[in-house]
């Protein structure tokens, strides 16, 4: 349904928010709930900087609500063809531009903008082009403006208890319009006590060149049937209420106007005073404000003898229109509680995510306690900060050395391995780093890297209970379990594996017992006699000298030991270390420009059925 010229905004109206400005999205939600609105009055958002769409999650009463984000507003526009405001948040560098775009779009009617300092050349281009279009601008430098029970431009109407006190749930009687955001929350709770309250507000903004003009929108009260007195509150300087006083002597204004234009104690200042709007400041004895409110008093509005009055007067008037039967007395409306927002201070939530390694909140970042700055200062190493985010602690010295030495073992064992040949094949497909590296390491698991834990468990739990190397090996091949750490493709005892000989060496260097990689070694010799490929393999050591390193630090009871495998903090290790080697293989096969990879016919077994085999049962669901 096609609204008349003189609606800017009703019950149904939706907007566009142009910056990431959640609090006012909250506030104007806040507004459409209390109101008993169908549906929020906020049909998207443009965050410029905020990627790709997404989503905005906020509260429409009691429930959360998603609203969806666009970084371009011709997306948004597109999207959402039935909304016809956008609220323009843009700071006064970008807000001209922002501004036109949105004028240019077919659907949108209105464009609201909050930026202040817009440059005033500028002003005048966006003024021109609006009316070029037929379109309205209000602002710049507004807080926007309402229509009670019906919709609302960002912070106006102020806090929720503003839009009680001052009735803005539902529509009353008087159309008002000023130059001054703040005065259109205070004239709104004027109003409503001294009469049925404001049916729509408007702040037009405090330059000098407004997008839109106070008696402009005074045409489209007089033109509202719903609105049945026009309150006006002006300033000092410019001409603007010289228009007012033309449209009351043509008649163009025939509903009772009350007006008052502010700064009459210039007078008793000794100099020229700018007040705080731009285009408030006398450039001559017209602009003033007492001359102003002579001439809207002789011309027949409503003016007090002080801004004291001023709600007397409106009362007055109101009361004139009910006693003569122009306005009718309205049933009051009871609005949507508004359920109360959380409040640190007072209340208690359950928080949704708990997290005791790092804090991002204060004045720099903290990793389990320890300032960023502190790390890079006191020169803290790679394995110190795997010691801080995966355990808490800044461990001793030789743990972290272990760590490192770890990382450097499993950063790569060729290109062969399941991992490094996922990755570079993905590679080889045109993907980006993430999805090669992430195709390799998904092949982590029980068959490749993903033993370390499984070996620390079982050799941990087999010397715990007392079994001999012997009843170790028995007891896991009666319950039909591979031993973990256990077995090599490729080497063996005559091939033996390098990395394993490091992680060895290192431990009868470091550690004063090693009393798991002992016995680990005993199992050993017992699963070799039988095949020569059955060696301690790399996963498997790593994994059991770490426990012998949580042993000799003396920081760790069993259970908590017992906690760490279990978590895969092991696990992590070689997902990590290997990490490294894919994100190599990635950009070698990057810098070598290789095509898209396809594995040979000759090296693959081929043995399908035949077809006398696959069609036997076709016919009759029997066999031929």
């Amino acid at each position: 349904m096609t609204k008349p010229d003189y609606v800017l905004f009703d019950k149904d109206t939706t907007a566009i928010i142009f910056g990431n400005q959640q609090a006012a999205v909250q506030r104007m939600l806040h507004f459409d709930y209390l109101a008993g609105r169908d549906k929020p009055s906020v049909a998207a958002i443009v965050n410029p900087s905020g990627g790709r769409k997404g989503l905005m999650k906020v509260f429409y009463g009691k429930d959360e609500i998603l609203l969806p984000t666009y970084n371009k507003l011709r997306a948004a526009v597109k999207n959402h063809p039935d909304t016809d405001v956008v609220i323009n948040f843009a700071s006064f560098r970008s807000a001209y531009d922002v501004s036109v775009e949105a004028l240019n779009y077919p659907s949108i009617k209105t464009v609201a903008i909050i930026a202040e300092g817009i440059p005033e050349r500028q002003t005048r281009q966006l003024i021109a082009l609006r009316k070029k279009l037929g379109k309205w601008i209000i602002g710049p430098a507004t807080v926007g403006g309402f229509v009670a029970g019906g919709f609302k431009i960002g912070n106006a109407g102020g806090a929720l208890s503003n839009l009680l006190m001052s009735k803005l749930y539902r529509p009353g009687s008087v159309g008002f319009v000023s130059k001054s955001g703040g005065m259109l929350n205070e004239m709104a709770n004027m109003i409503a006590l001294n009469s049925d309250g404001v049916y729509e507000g408007i702040a037009i903004g405090g330059d000098k060149y407004p997008g839109s003009t106070l008696v402009e929108h005074l045409q489209r009260y007089e033109a509202n049937p719903e609105i049945k007195m026009m309150v006006v509150l002006g300033e000092v300087g410019g001409d603007d209420e010289y228009e007012i006083v033309d449209a009351i002597k043509d008649g163009r204004f025939k509903k009772p106007l009350v007006a008052w234009v502010t700064g009459t104690c210039a007078k008793v200042f000794p100099s020229e005073v700018q007040f705080g709007h731009a285009g408030a400041m006398a450039r001559g004895e017209a602009e003033t404000a007492d001359a102003k409110n002579a001439a809207l008093k002789e011309a027949g509005a409503y003016v007090p003898d002080s801004y004291n009055d001023f709600d007397k007067l409106i009362g007055k008037v109101y009361e004139d229109l009910k006693a003569k039967g122009i306005i009718e007395e309205k049933e009051e409306v009871t609005p949507r509680e508004i359920p109360v927002d959380y409040d640190p201070g007072t209340m208690r939530r359950t928080t949704n995510i708990i997290s005791t390694i790092s804090d991002d909140r204060g004045d720099e970042l903290l990793y389990a306690g320890i300032p960023i700055s502190e790390v890079i200062r006191d020169g803290y190493s790679a394995g110190d900060v795997i010691s801080l985010l995966w355990f808490k602690k800044r461990l001793p010295k030789y743990v972290t050395e272990f760590l490192e030495l770890t990382l450097m073992i499993t950063a790569d064992h060729g290109p062969c391995v399941s991992g490094a040949h996922n990755a570079i094949v993905t590679a080889m497909a045109g993907k980006d780093i993430t999805a090669s590296v992430a195709a390799g390491v998904l092949t982590i698991g029980p068959r490749f890297g993903g033993a370390i834990d499984g070996a620390a468990k079982y050799f941990k739990d087999a010397l715990e209970r007392g079994l001999t190397p012997r009843q170790f090996v028995d007891e896991m091949k009666a319950k039909n379990i591979n031993i973990p750490g256990i077995g090599h493709r490729v080497k063996s005892v005559h091939n033996p594996d390098m990395r394993v000989n490091l992680l060895e060496e290192w431990a009868f260097a470091n550690l004063p017992k090693h009393k798991l990689l002992d016995f680990a070694l005993e199992v050993e010799k017992i699963t070799t006699a039988k095949k020569n490929n059955l060696i301690l393999n790399v996963d498997g050591c790593i994994g059991i000298v770490f426990v012998d390193i949580m042993h000799s630090t003396g920081i760790y009871t069993e259970a908590e030991i017992d906690d760490i495998i279990d978590s895969g903090t092991l696990n992590g290790l070689f997902v990590l270390g290997r990490t490294i080697g894919m994100i190599g293989h990635f950009l070698d096969q990057k810098r070598l420009h290789s095509g898209l990879y396809r594995h040979p016919w000759d090296e693959v077994l081929y043995t399908l059925p035949s077809e006398t085999e696959v069609l036997e049962y076709f016919d009759t669901g029997k066999k031929r």
